[in-house]
């Protein structure tokens, strides 16, 4: 896999193969590396991965670290890859990201796979009270591992990737890791979601706290012109980590190859 960084562009990892190209766009507090269980299952793909403006090996990248500065990322990133025909597969804020990429219209995007994705209209959970409690949730290891262990996930994870989730988590630059909590989750983008004119696939965690089937039923699906909808059952809201090979499927069988 070859790995590109440059100054005025986030790190991204692309895995010639067989497209269309798989874009996938993380959740906050992740990375490149959230995708590489459901990368792994994806052989002879072509595959694009990105560490978003602020996180992990983009954390030294100055802000704004905003939804529109990431999706403006995104389409440079695509640029500087030479992709031209591909699906965007976004998590959580990293779904939100894809809708505003997707809202853009770029040439040779196929469709949208949103995976507990941010909805286009915030829930009523979303108040200032709730802002302010999460944007301390990665202030420390301590809290780090309540919300993963607690919140983020809803099935018993491996060692090792519970200490990538701590360290991903940690990655992130101060300004970044407040953003989204305080500003992007509580973000309207209907406007932009309406605009998104290729098919949808939008995949929700059975329990999933974070991003709840019901959410994404009534506050994303009818923004979407042409979406489906599933639900994978027994896991929370990281669902690359928790259930990559349903996900794998599901995005195999979304954009097949060829």
């Amino acid at each position: 896999m070859n790995t590109t960084q440059q100054t005025l562009l986030p790190a991204y990892d692309h895995r010639p193969g067989t497209g269309p190209t798989l874009v996938f766009l993380h959740y906050w507090g992740g990375s490149a590396r959230t995708w590489d269980l459901v990368v792994d299952r994806l052989m002879g793909r072509d595959v694009l991965a990105v560490d978003f403006r602020g996180w992990s090996r983009s954390s030294g990248m100055s802000g704004p670290y905003t939804l529109r500065r990431f999706a403006d990322d995104t389409l440079a990133v695509l640029a500087d890859a030479g992709v031209t025909d591909h699906v965007l597969v976004g998590h959580s804020m990293g779904g939100k990201v894809a809708q505003m990429v997707a809202a853009s219209r770029p040439t040779g995007l196929r469709g949208i796979v949103l995976v507990g994705s941010g909805p286009a209209r915030p829930a009523a959970q979303i108040t200032p009270e709730y802002q302010e409690v999460l944007s301390h949730a990665y202030d420390s290891d301590e809290s780090v591992a309540e919300a993963r262990d607690h919140i983020l996930t809803a099935t018993e994870l491996p060692a090792s990737i519970k200490a990538q989730i701590a360290a991903d988590s940690r990655a992130g630059a101060d300004a970044a890791r407040t953003e989204w909590p305080l500003r992007g989750i509580a973000e309207d983008i209907t406007e932009h979601t309406r605009m998104v004119r290729v098919p949808a696939l939008v995949v929700a965690g059975e329990n999933d706290h974070v991003e709840p089937v019901d959410v994404l039923r009534d506050n994303l699906m009818p923004y979407l012109s042409q979406a489906d909808f599933m639900v994978i059952p027994n896991t929370g809201h990281l669902i690359p980590l928790e259930a990559p090979a349903a996900l794998a499927d599901a995005i195999t069988a979304f954009a097949p190859a060829g």
